[in-house]
């Protein structure tokens, strides 16, 4: 690795001296982000010689059923904000309520994280992410957390997501740009290798669970129809992607180019994904980056939460093919109606 190579670390200190609304207290916290990240994966690295594999026996707080991972990792998070002081409180997949960290004034700051998104791939090795957003607190004083979740999700001030795959990569945003760095395990460092990313307008893949197609509206049938079908003056067909982990299908997305979409179906009349969590920190992400993130009707960024645990239909990637879900959605086709 070259002596100039740039770390996690100096690139936040970096965005601090170029930008005031970066406080020292967010720098520090996007760090410790990394930190966790690196804790992270190399605990799921070497879960199988742990026994941290399988199944816990429970569910968590959105009725899934819990992997061992996924108690685990929520309780190095936990562990490793709690110590920073800065962060009143965490909203997490893993917990039913707001678990509150500090009163005090100086923890400025709200976490909501999905530790280890895509659970369900442990066990087979398969990829799996973190999911994180950030927002500044409101009041500084008090331990009710609720109202302060009531934000926009524009309201952001931090947000990324890390990828455990063939290698670990972080990728996050202060609003002012999108930034990935992959950890270099020798070293213990996660280094700048995705400068200013930007997500192509247009892309040659779609993500979806398409064991749910016949349960999805008509609409979004006819989309599914019209990307399979062979024109190459469109781009198409699209081929199909499902790695069963947000974070991985939307990494490719926002590299490469196409969509990931999971509108509402029987089982979940307001979408499968959760806001907090899930939906609003990839938005804020994909957005900086100059893609799009909606429900297929409204903009998920315009959105404010209703409930720690609030369920959401997403579309999310280049934003040409979401622009094109949307008009699916809206028309029945992709013609453009006035």
């Amino acid at each position: 690795m070259s002596s100039s190579a740039v770390t996690l670390s100096r690139h936040i200190l970096n965005e601090e001296e170029k930008h005031s609304e970066i406080t020292v207290e967010l720098s520090k916290l996007v760090a410790q982000l990394g930190y966790a990240a690196k804790i992270l994966s190399r605990e799921i690295g070497r879960a199988a010689l742990t026994g941290n594999l399988g199944f816990a026996g429970d569910k968590n707080a959105t009725g899934d059923t819990q992997k061992k991972l996924d108690v685990y990792t929520n309780d190095i998070v936990v562990k490793a904000f709690g110590e920073t002081k800065l962060v009143a409180g965490i909203v997490s997949e893993e917990l039913e309520e707001v678990k509150v960290l500090s009163c005090e004034s100086r923890a400025s700051y709200i976490l909501c994280i999905d530790p280890l998104d895509g659970s369900s791939n442990t066990d087979i090795n398969g990829s799996v992410g973190t999911i994180f957003g950030v927002y500044r607190r409101r009041m500084t004083n008090g331990c009710d957390l609720h109202e302060e979740l009531r934000q926009r999700a524009s309201e952001q001030v931090a947000a990324g997501y890390v990828m455990y795959g063939t290698s670990t990569v972080m990728v996050y945003t202060c609003g002012h740009g999108v930034h990935g760095f992959t950890l270099d395990r020798e070293l213990g460092e996660f280094v700048l290798t995705h400068e200013n990313i930007r997500c192509p307008a247009q892309g040659r893949y779609y993500s979806a669970n398409m064991s749910r197609l016949d349960e999805w509206p008509v609409q979004i049938q006819g989309l599914i129809k019209y990307l399979n079908e062979r024109d190459p003056v469109t781009k198409r067909p699209y081929s199909l992607r499902y790695a069963g982990a947000l974070v991985a299908d939307l990494h490719r997305s926002l590299m490469e180019g196409g969509l990931y979409f999971y509108p509402a179906d029987a089982d979940h009349r307001n979408g499968k994904l959760r806001f907090l969590y899930e939906c609003a920190p990839l938005a804020f992400v994909v957005e900086q980056a100059g893609g799009r993130a909606s429900t297929g009707e409204q903009r998920i960024l315009d959105l404010q939460g209703d409930s720690i645990h609030q369920r959401v239909p997403l579309v999310i990637g280049s934003a040409d093919d979401v622009e094109l879900y949307e008009r699916f959605l809206r028309n029945g086709s992709g013609i453009t109606h006035a």
